[in-house]
């Protein structure tokens, strides 16, 4: 199975989800070869609830995953911690859906959860926890307690910050605190926009039906890292665009 483990469906948290732009971003993961994603749209997102309902009505699913044409998108979403680190948080719908409702009240920079907090919701409840882009410079978690971090399931090899830090420096960072830690690295676009797509994915041996599957498939060492030799133009013209579809979302609102 080819996927990527992080994944947005919308251009940004401010504007609204468009069935138009999720099938435009499905259609380049399965024209990039992918068969799979984690769909970590963000928490704190303007109308998160309306990415998962809608999603109901319109695709079939199993509580593990929504199949589309055979492609499958795994639950999850991305969470702001009061450290300031991004969480990939991804397992099944019921449990995710619980989570979400009980961090209503950690939407808000000033009230963002902890992460030993967030641990202590998602553990329980099965979820795969992913330490997203550990040593991106506004949203850092490198310098969290080595105790918390060896908690992680895995960190996040993330396309945006292969870019912006450079391809083998940042490979020298994150694999490195990985190693340290007993924590897996596995890989996740970041994407928000489909010219990101495929940057970087993951190919793991077999195909899952779970997020738990997926997580001992991980823990197992069995998946491989594929980073785009075209990964800094991608990363570039998705940038570009973003920004262009943003001003026309803004302007439109007006």
């Amino acid at each position: 199975m080819n996927i990527d483990f992080h994944f947005h469906v919308k251009l940004s948290k401010k504007t609204e989800f468009s069935m138009d732009h999720f099938n435009e971003m499905l259609d380049e993961a399965r024209d990039q070869g992918l068969q799979a994603i984690t769909l970590t749209e963000h928490f704190n997102t303007r109308r998160f609830d309306e990415v998962y309902g809608t999603l109901d009505r319109m695709l079939p699913g199993n509580n593990h995953y929504y199949d589309r044409d055979g492609f499958k998108i795994f639950t999850g979403m991305e969470v702001d911690v009061a450290e300031g680190g991004h969480i990939l948080v991804s397992g099944p719908k019921d449990a995710l859906l619980e989570i979400r409702a009980l961090l209503e009240a950690h939407t808000a920079a000033e009230s963002f959860i902890g992460l030993a907090e967030l641990f202590e919701l998602c553990e329980p409840r099965g979820m795969m926890v992913i330490g997203g882009h550990p040593f991106r410079e506004s949203n850092p978690l490198y310098h969290v307690d080595r105790e918390l971090l060896r908690r992680f399931d895995a960190f996040d090899l993330n396309g945006k910050d292969l870019h912006e830090i450079g391809i083998q420096e940042n490979i020298a960072l994150v694999l490195p605190l990985g190693a340290e830690l007993g924590v897996p690295v596995v890989a996740g676009s970041d994407a928000h926009q489909m010219f990101q797509v495929g940057c970087v994915y993951n190919v793991l041996p077999g195909d899952y039906e779970t997020v738990a599957e997926l997580k001992a498939a991980i823990r197992a060492g069995a998946c491989k890292r594929v980073i785009s030799p075209s990964l800094h133009l991608q990363v570039r013209a998705a940038g570009a665009v973003k920004k262009l579809l943003k001003k026309k979302v803004e302007v439109e609102a007006v």
